[in-house]
């Protein structure tokens, strides 16, 4: 701590650290061009690091150089059930390890704050057009995840410092944004901005309010949970300019695809990306939160918007209470972090983008950065007009339409936008198409409240939309079944059907099995592709119905204006409302029992098993010789392809498992809620269905699907049969790729499935900064090849072996060395993508797992929180 710098808040009580003083005392004036990013490391560095360390760490900033690491110290860690019951199973297995090492599993424990909300872990079985839906999905969830809530219900004594939230009371990004996140914290008398990872790729939700919150995998979290510090360079800092307004009728829905498909061709990859201008100050926290929480969609790192007005009005609006709303004025005031203090911050590189811009819109198929403005179907084949069999469903059928998400259902004006389209609706007698298994599943219990509070419940409920969930679901492949008689007439005529949903990711097979394509939108626009009930439909300009007196109905006829929209929230969205979920919610207290500091395994789970981190080959040393290809990839490859996240299928490697192990296929649930149990998990390891492994041919075409090519026999198999087979010859292997390899949500599992197989290393054309950290994690050597070079040009088939020379060091050059089947080899200088020292030491450990070990054992105090 460097204390000269610490000085007393004005107009409070507690003390704060001067991070002007301390910048400026190495060069005058310097604070005031810092970004807002900067400035916010800066005060985490002058309050938390070495003394020693902290005049060269600050000159990163000021000089804008990139030659030195630094610590940055999150203040907490947010985690859905998923990931961060993951990372919790993790450390429940290294207490074992302690154990069996003599050391004290009981002082194996988070030291930063951990925040773990159920929010994954609900498919919708039963539909909003249901009756009781929301209480027959969640008795669903509770039987099925019997095993995962016992574990967690476990972790709630057994860890210290980490808080849980039930499954059935929204998720992790809204309630982060809505009430977890106070912007500016307090403790021992000091405040200081708020900052948080979580274990998901949207936790920059709350970059909204002006709160460093990035996402990271969750052995990067468990990193962090256990104190050691995120190490990092300065990253590139790019300002967006917005200027203009939005145009009548546009929603924040469509503002953040368009900007996400722009800033998806500015290359913004890994970036932290800082929103001002007169457009920016005129979006509330609602539409801002929007753009923030797409920032993995533009592969971004963080959007951070300044602290201001509009985010004092979201405090008070949420509830937050007085003193502290006060606090966070005075604060970014006295800081240099309130909006008026950063007119000269200076950017290396500044985008502009013009709100006035933006049409109403669609994203797809497959990709959130895909834009397809509505305008635009009919010029593109996705709409047209069909003729149909009577009875039968269209081409293009939308079979799953959702409501869904927290990237829209945390914006009011999205869902009272939402509300009134049904409304408009039910007047004109326009209804949902039968064959449409329709679903509102908020990411908080607040929605329901001010729905009801406008009279507009019921009027989605009558079109199908009722509440099924207060979860993460359809955005995250949980869509559920369909109807029999629907999924039967899908797979008889290989209908190209599809799924609409308000979400944030709608890669080829992540939404549901069956619906072939899916396509982002608003909420107001899901009601409506409900009512048309195909995609093949121009929402702009054909009719979706007919009123009593047989005129025409378009979609202009029912959508609201901004005006009612606005009216409408102001009335109805209270403060009150979100005391009233959140006060009883985070009144969290701690049973004072004695409870066994080592998990007691349940040896039938399919769920939740002891990780297999410190045993068979992962205990070896890595060669990184004679390695064979397990997959050759093109761009844009994601975790959803790595890991999937949807329902699992009996004629799946894990299917097959769970059968084996007298699991009924009702119950086989999602590859997500089973990531705690790797004899499970890791048999999704590249079992998506859309996969393209360039090393499987089929009359000169990549055949699609989960399958491999087993060398030197030359055998197409399933994916998880080769891989069985190369464990068994104890084969290492590396993965050769394209550019953005990656890509998607911060799944550890993308990493674990890969090195349990024996992947060794992945030589790339560009990776993703957060699966590239979960590959490090694992002890997966991320290599990256020179502009210019690429799998394409190098010839690269998949019948080669592969072996990596040269020293591993920070951003270091080696070689891949290339030895083809004639006898040929061939060496390619390739960048070493251990971005820091510390990375390089975990990877020398093998993993993030064994070098927390490996310090514990060696006992140094600070890496362990008191028993």
């Amino acid at each position: 701590m460097n204390s000269q710098y610490r000085k007393a808040l004005p107009g409070t009580q507690l003390d704060y650290f001067d991070t002007r003083e301390a910048v400026d005392a190495i060069q005058p004036g310097a604070y005031d061009k810092l970004p807002y990013t900067s400035r916010i490391h800066a005060e985490n560095l002058v309050r938390r690091c070495e003394p020693s360390m902290l005049t060269e760490s600050l000159k990163q900033f000021i000089e804008r150089r990139r030659d030195l690491d630094f610590p940055w110290f999150p203040a907490r860690v947010v985690c859905h059930d998923i990931l961060g019951q993951t990372a919790l199973v993790d450390l429940a297995g290294l207490r074992d390890a302690i154990a069996e090492k003599g050391g004290d599993p009981a002082k194996v424990n988070p030291v930063v704050p951990t925040q773990l909300i159920v929010d994954h872990s609900l498919a919708v079985e039963h539909a909003g057009f249901e009756k009781d839906a929301f209480e027959k999905n969640r008795a669903i969830e509770d039987r099925r995840n019997d095993d995962r809530f016992h574990f967690i219900n476990w972790t709630k004594t057994a860890f210290k410092n980490v808080d849980v939230i039930p499954p059935g009371n929204g998720i992790m990004h809204q309630i982060n944004l809505e009430k977890m996140s106070p912007v500016v914290q307090v403790v021992d008398g000091v405040a200081f901005p708020d900052t948080c990872v979580g274990t998901d790729s949207h936790t920059p939700m709350v970059d909204a309010l002006g709160v460093i919150s990035v996402g990271v995998g969750g052995l990067e979290a468990e990193s962090v949970m256990l104190g050691r510090a995120s190490w990092m360079r300065l990253p590139d800092i790019i300002g967006v300019e917005l200027t203009g307004k939005l145009q009548p009728g546009i929603t924040s829905t469509d503002l953040v695809l368009a900007l996400t498909a722009f800033l998806r061709k500015e290359r913004v990859v890994g970036a932290y990306l800082e929103f001002y201008g007169e457009g920016a100050s005129n979006l509330t926290v609602g539409d801002r939160a929007t753009i923030s929480n797409m920032t993995p969609e533009y592969g971004a790192t963080a959007a951070m918007f300044y602290i201001d007005e509009q985010t004092v009005e979201y405090l008070k609006l949420t509830g937050r209470e007085d003193d502290q709303v006060k606090l966070v004025e005075q604060y970014a005031r006295e800081a240099g972090l309130w909006a008026d203090t950063l007119t000269n911050a200076e950017y290396e590189r500044v985008l502009r983008f013009d709100l006035t811009s933006v049409p109403r819109t669609l994203a797809g198929p497959s990709n959130p950065h895909a834009l397809l403005p509505t305008s635009e179907l009919a010029a593109r084949g996705i709409s047209g007009v069909v003729e149909n069999e009577e009875g039968k469903m269209p081409d293009g059928a939308v079979i799953i339409a959702a409501i869904t998400s927290c990237t829209n259902t945390s914006n009011p004006r999205n869902m009272i936008a939402a509300g009134l389209i049904a409304r408009n609706a039910n007047k004109l007698g326009l209804t949902r198409k039968p064959w449409v298994k329709s679903s509102l599943a908020p990411g908080s219990k607040t929605v329901k409240m001010y729905l009801e509070e406008a009279d507009l419940l019921g009027e989605l409920e009558n079109l199908g939309f009722g509440v099924v969930a207060f979860a993460c679901t359809t955005c995250n492949g949980m869509s559920g079944a369909l109807d029999p008689v629907i999924q039967k007439e899908v797979v008889e005529r290989d209908l190209y059907a599809t799924a609409v949903l308000s979400g944030n990711r709608n890669f080829d097979g992540r939404i549901h099995p069956y619906a072939k394509q899916a396509f982002l939108a608003s909420p107001p626009l899901v009601v409506a592709y409900a009512i048309a009930g195909t995609i093949r439909f121009d929402i702009e300009k054909d009719v979706l119905g007919h009123d009593q007196q047989g005129n025409p109905i378009m979609l202009k006829d029912i959508w609201p204006s901004d005006e009612e929209i606005n009216a409408i929230v102001k009335t109805s969205v209270k403060p009150e409302q979100y005391r009233e979920v959140y006060i009883p919610m985070f009144d969290i207290t701690r049973e004072a029992q004695n409870i066994n500091p080592l998990y007691e395994w349940r040896p039938q789970s399919t769920y939740i098993r002891r990780p297999p981190y410190w045993e068979g080959a992962l205990a070896g040393e890595r060669s990184l010789t004679g390695m064979r290809a397990l997959a050759v990839l093109g761009d844009n490859i994601t975790t959803d392809h790595l890991s999937p996240s949807n329902a699992i299928m009996l004629d799946s490697a894990a299917g097959a498992y769970l059968h084996k192990m007298g699991v009924p296929e009702v119950d086989f649930n999602s590859y997500a809620t089973h990531r705690g149990d790797h004899l499970t998990a890791q048999r999704a390891t590249f079992a998506n269905p859309k996969l393209l492994n360039e090393m499987v041919m089929e009359n000169g075409q990549i055949k699609q699907g989960s399958l491999a090519r087993i060398e030197p026999e030359g055998k197409v198999t399933r994916m998880w049969e080769a891989i069985e087979t190369y464990m068994e010859r104890k084969q290492p292997l590396i993965i050769i790729a394209g550019a953005d390899y990656g890509q998607g949500s911060s799944r550890d599992w993308a990493a674990k499935g890969v090195r349990l197989a024996g992947v060794e290393a992945i030589a790339a054309e560009g990776f993703e900064r957060i699966h590239r950290t979960n590959l490090l994690g694992m002890g997966v050597l991320p290599l990256e090849f020179l502009p210019g070079t690429t799998r394409k040009t190098l010839g690269i088939d998949g019948t080669e072996t592969f072996d990596v020379t040269g020293d591993i060091k920070p951003r270091g050059r080696m070689t891949l060395v290339i030895n083809r089947r004639d006898g040929e080899r061939v060496e390619v200088p390739v960048t070493c993508r251990l971005d820091t020292q510390e990375e390089v030491s975990i990877f020398d450990a093998g993993g993030i797992l064994q070098r927390f070990a490996q310090d514990f054992l060696e006992a140094e105090p600070d890496m362990v929180a008191p028993a």
